[in-house]
């Protein structure tokens, strides 16, 4: 970071640095991060959409998160998080490669790109991006990671924050950095661990129908609005909510989505086409 891009933080500030930190230490399963991702990291780096990869060496993917803060598209999630070629993966290989880490473009009107690793203004790796992010209708993005390093590195891609990027925030991403890599390494060693307790993890098996109405809660429906797209009543959308609340040992429907990320329920085949009343 130069001289002119100097920051301080402010009282509150640190108050938010240090709150999410803390309260990234006790996270240990994907539901736990995802609450995390959309609490106290919000709080000092708001977000609409995040990318979290793992690599190993010779830049092959090992493990990817990705996380978002409010209903999006199906189809723009492929395009972004695709972990075979998805915008993420090859913005992040770019910036590695380019060793141009933190970086943010904004590709908003009389935006651009910047990074953090000292290159000359236009030079960015990001710049090739500008077009996609417009077609795509993403404002923006902010990414950091490790570097290469001797064991597995990681790179966090941020994007639509509602301020546009600039060097502050991602001095914010820089001090976070280290509580990010450290949550995503756990993540990757706790994955195959999860996947075997998996098994009977639940007094029984989720139905069908119950799936389907967690995806559609994880899209942030109503019981109304799914119902319509199940062509079912929102009562009986309740009651399958209630009995899949007891099932998953949960409260409510936020704890029933970290719930269901941590049992990777989400990452079964992909849902048929919803029926329209």
């Amino acid at each position: 970071m130069t001289n002119d891009s100097l920051v301080i933080l402010s009282k509150l500030e640190q108050e938010y640095l240090l709150h999410a930190i803390e309260a990234a230490l006790p996270v240990q399963t994907r539901g736990q991060f995802f609450l995390w991702s959309q609490g106290p990291l919000q709080a000092l780096l708001p977000h609409q959409l995040m990318v979290a990869l793992q690599f190993g060496p010779g830049d092959v993917l090992l493990h990817s998160e990705c996380l978002h803060s409010s209903v999006i598209d199906a189809a723009l999630l492929h395009r972004v998080s695709n972990p075979q070629d998805g915008l993420a993966l090859r913005i992040a290989l770019a910036c590695r490669q380019a060793q141009q880490l933190p970086a943010w473009l904004d590709a908003g009107a009389g935006g651009g790109a910047g990074t953090g690793a000292g290159s000359a203004a236009g030079s960015s790796a990001l710049d090739a991006y500008l077009g996609e992010l417009r077609e795509l209708g993403l404002d923006n993005l902010l990414l950091h990671g490790i570097g290469r390093t001797s064991g597995p590195d990681t790179v966090f891609v941020l994007l639509n924050l509602p301020q546009r990027p600039r060097a502050r925030q991602a001095h914010f991403f820089r001090l976070l950095l280290p509580t990010l890599h450290l949550t995503l390494l756990r993540l990757s060693q706790q994955s195959a661990q999860q996947r075997q307790q998996q098994g009977g993890a639940l007094a029984r098996p989720i139905s069908a129908r119950e799936r389907e109405i967690l995806h559609w809660v994880r899209e942030g429906k109503s019981n109304e609005e799914i119902g319509l797209i199940l062509g079912i009543s929102g009562l009986t959308v309740k009651n399958h909510l209630q009995r899949l609340y007891r099932l998953l040992g949960v409260s409510n429907r936020a704890h029933a989505i970290a719930r269901g990320m941590a049992l990777q329920l989400f990452e079964q085949p992909a849902l048929p086409l919803a029926r329209v009343a």
